[in-house]
């Protein structure tokens, strides 16, 4: 973008700092104007920016730029043709037509290519190593698994974006997150993730900029990495990011909006820069040993309220909530402080989201369930993130797998990650869920919800009540 301000430093830097000043614009009294390159808005929120865009008379920069996609509210049954939420239909129709005035690409319910916003991002390249991306959603962080700088802003903000592609912030602090040794086996980024925030708190990433590292980190999968950098927004941070490798090289290239021929050379011999210097300062620095890892789940209503599958639900507060807020979430959850978590009986179990609704994620939970039936009673199903996914599932036949095990197989979208409104579970049903949040009410009135990964998720729906995955691995 022309007028961006250079500044150079000959210092070592943070991949933060690297990303950040790329986009540097301008400092204006104590925040800095950012240049955005991508913009990608859903029908909850995108719609309401459009419009409002429109009536202030004001139009798209540069439409190429902005991408739209029917997520949050589509119904996800099989024969779909729109929304279940009550009033839903004014969002998808606002959007359709927003979208076609001014010009930009709406990924809908019936395209092949729809899906959640932060899972068909990196499948059709749109999100690219150095860029930055916005969306009106909290966990776009997601996508900085690919080495760009993404995060959520409100609807106001993505007015401004389209408007003027730059957004006006103050600068966060930098952190890097190394998670060192390995994995055990049974053990994912989801648990990764849900211990960073057990020991540091909900609010322990907040005005941060967060670099994941290490040799656990390094040793994920793109799906994996795409899991630990969507929970940053449960930790609290502004953004969060991994350096990218040839792992993010092979994967985005020839896909449809990745640069091609002498420009993907070109942008190659950038993209290795994209790393932290040796000896770059960070803000603050947090070490974690991967190897004592266990599966985590939570307990409480609140991310930082977990324990692993084997502890039992604490006596008194843990750091960062109060008595009052304790008591709260110990009735709200109908646990008994002292029990084991894994005694909880669950009534349903639900498998997708953008943290946990990939292929990979699908692979390894379909592969818990082969030849085992879902407890009687429990309401079990799949949600894939994306069309394509679903269609990679189906190919390699583990829809059929879920299927034969109880599952219930559905189409591509948010769905029950949160309740708007429309489907829900039954009022006061216990879930297991692999989604990122388990606040009160967050899949519907009286829902209790227990965060995990897709492997404890197919345990505990085989278990018929909250089960370590490790026990089916073995």
């Amino acid at each position: 973008m022309r007028g961006r301000a250079q500044f150079v430093s000959i210092e070592p830097r943070t991949l933060f700092a690297k990303l950040w000043d790329q986009h540097l614009v301008a400092r204006l009294n104590g925040e800095d104007l950012i240049a955005i390159d991508r913009i990608f808005l859903h029908e909850r929120t995108g719609s309401v920016a459009l419009r409002s865009l429109a009536a202030a008379d004001r139009r798209v920069l540069d439409p190429h730029r902005v991408f739209a996609v029917t997520d949050h509210i589509v119904d996800t049954k099989a024969g779909r043709t729109g929304t279940l939420v009550p009033g839903g239909d004014v969002f998808l129709t606002a959007t359709r037509e927003e979208t076609r005035a001014a010009g930009i690409r709406l990924f809908d319910v019936d395209d092949r290519d729809q899906g959640i916003v932060h899972v068909i991002s990196p499948e059709l390249a749109i999100v690219l190593p150095g860029t930055t991306l916005v969306c009106p959603d909290s966990h776009t962080c997601s996508q900085g698994a690919f080495g760009a700088l993404a995060w959520g802003i409100g609807s106001t903000e993505a007015e401004h974006a389209m408007a003027t592609g730059t957004l006006r912030l103050p600068r966060p602090m930098a952190t890097r997150v190394s998670f060192e040794g390995a994995l055990p086996s049974g053990v994912t980024a989801k648990d990764m993730a849900l211990t960073l925030i057990a020991r540091y708190g909900a609010g322990g990433g907040q005005g941060h900029a967060i670099e994941f590292a290490g040799a656990a980190v390094r040793g994920l999968d793109l799906e994996g990495r795409l899991t630990l950098c969507n929970m940053a927004t449960e930790f609290g941070a502004m953004s969060a990011f991994i350096a990218p490798d040839d792992l993010v090289f092979s994967y985005l290239e020839g896909r449809r909006y990745a640069p091609s021929g002498a420009a993907w050379r070109a942008a190659l011999a950038v993209w290795a820069g994209l790393k932290s210097d040796e000896g770059a300062v960070f803000d603050r620095e947090i070490r974690i040993d991967a190897s004592v890892i266990a599966p985590m789940v939570s307990w409480g209503t609140s991310p930082q309220s977990t324990i692993g599958i084997d502890a039992l639900v604490p006596r008194q507060p843990e750091s960062g909530l109060d008595v009052q807020g304790f008591a709260q979430a110990i009735a709200y959850m109908g646990v008994e402080p002292g029990t084991r978590i894994d005694d909880l009986a669950i009534d349903a179990a639900f498998i997708g989201s953008c943290t946990n609704g990939r292929i990979a994620d699908l692979r390894r939970a379909a592969a818990l369930v082969k030849g085992r039936k879902v407890a009687p009673g429990v309401h079990a199903l799949v949600v894939p993130g994306s069309s394509a996914v679903r269609r990679a599932a189906e190919a390699e036949g583990l829809d059929q797998l879920f299927r034969d095990a109880g599952f219930e197989w559905r189409m591509s979208g948010c769905s029950l990650c949160f309740y708007a409104g429309g489907e829900g579970f039954a009022p006061g049903s216990r879930v297991i869920s692999s989604t990122n949040r388990n606040f009160e009410g967050r899949q519907g009135p009286g829902i209790r919800t227990h965060i995990a990964s897709p492997e404890t998720v197919a345990a505990s729906a085989i278990a018929g009540r909250i089960a370590d995955p490790r026990a089916l691995v073995q």
